[in-house]
């Protein structure tokens, strides 16, 4: 495989895993509404910079780690546990009125009163899903033996294609829900948060219910 090649499959298997509904889309929908264009870059800065660092743990020898059936058990009930966590707070938050939808402030330091920073959620947000350690541990872990034989050349080609498919995705996303943020009434954002709320409560509970060792067979 060419380096041209592994950076435009990456590119469309990134895009196509990104424009799947998850816990880091409904995040980018409800952080885009409340902070405008910019949520969606900083959300994937946070995700790419936890890739980056799995990346280098991997190639260290995480991945034995990582395919631990016991392991991506665990990850599952700990993940699913937060989703729940989340989703339910969310929504709570929508019913009792005290999540609304403003505009930001460019004064402010970034740390919204209703929520984590950006970069930080990117982060966390990501480690809640087990989908993600479960993709590292076996597809994103193929690609990354195949990348290697082209050394840093091939490994920089793949992470490239990889990340900006996700900026890619998530920056388009988080434009067209800020754009529409003018023309979204009170009642309709209350009722979007819920419906993402709801969304993460089903996720987290799949999560939980699903046994690690089926998602990795």
């Amino acid at each position: 495989m060419t380096v041209s090649t592994l950076f435009v499959t990456a590119f469309l298997i990134g895009l196509s895993g990104a424009m799947m509904p998850g816990p880091l889309l409904t995040v980018t929908i409800v952080e885009s509404a409340r902070r405008g264009l910019i949520a969606g870059p900083l959300i994937i800065l946070g995700h790419t910079l936890l890739e980056l660092a799995l990346i280098l743990a991997i190639i260290e020898g995480l991945s034995v780690f990582l395919s631990n059936t016991g392991v991506s058990s665990a990850i599952a009930l700990v993940g699913g546990t937060f989703l729940l966590y989340l989703g339910f707070t969310m929504s709570r938050d929508a019913i009792r009125g005290t999540m609304v939808m403003g505009a930001v402030n460019p004064d402010e330091t970034g740390l919204s009163d209703k929520g984590m920073h950006p970069v930080i959620a990117g982060v966390v947000i990501s480690l809640a899903n087990p989908y993600w350690s479960i993709w590292w541990a076996t597809i994103g872990l193929t690609y990354l033996t195949v990348s290697l034989e082209l050394g840093n050349i091939g490994l920089a080609s793949f992470f490239s294609g990889h990340i900006l498919a996700d900026l890619v995705w998530y920056t388009l996303v988080a434009a067209v829900v800020a754009g529409g943020r003018r023309f979204i009434s009170p009642l309709v954002y209350k009722y979007i948060i819920i419906v993402c709320g709801i969304f993460l409560l089903v996720l987290g509970s799949y999560f939980i219910l699903v046994p690690g060792t089926n998602l990795l067979t």
